[in-house]
């Protein structure tokens, strides 16, 4: 059996445009790149029994969702109605404090175990470009709290 290698495309991004108790997943559609970062903070735990080599242990974790993209029509009428998932994360990235932060969950869609939830903060950009160019946008989700692994719903 040949072993393949996973492409980055098979990952979707969804954010909860209802409630809590009430969740309604939204595909954030027009994704070109999305990148899951996890960072560490360390701190110094050696001692004079570890014969000089030293050591460290994680002191807390963080996570971010940085997403690239096109802005997209959710049809084709004259008129611009942006997509639902790209324009529920512009909407939160305008406004600050609690309501600047979203629930979202990110998996891939060949089912595999890759599946997380989260709440995070949205720093949202994006607009003109050159004459030519497709309208981009750029998302950097922060995390708050600790990201949730979850069943893949593709795997449904």
């Amino acid at each position: 059996m040949a072993l393949r290698s996973l492409l980055a495309k098979d990952w979707t991004l969804e954010v909860n445009t209802g409630t809590l108790a009430v969740p309604v997943w939204t595909t954030v559609r027009g994704l070109t790149s999305m990148e899951f970062t996890l960072d560490a903070e360390t701190e110094d735990d050696s001692d004079f029994d570890s014969d000089g080599w030293g050591s460290e242990v994680v002191t807390q974790r963080t996570w971010a969702l940085e997403i690239e993209g096109r802005r997209k029509r959710d049809d084709s009428s004259a008129t611009f109605i942006p997509d639902p998932g790209q324009e529920y994360l512009r909407q939160a990235g305008l406004v600050v404090g609690l309501t600047a932060n979203v629930h979202v969950r990110w998996y891939r869609r060949d089912g595999s175990p890759d599946a997380y939830e989260g709440t995070a903060a949205v720093q949202y950009g994006g607009g003109g470009g050159e004459v030519t160019d497709l309208e981009p946008f750029e998302v950097e989700l922060t995390g708050q709290g600790k990201p949730i692994q979850v069943e893949n719903p593709a795997a449904d």
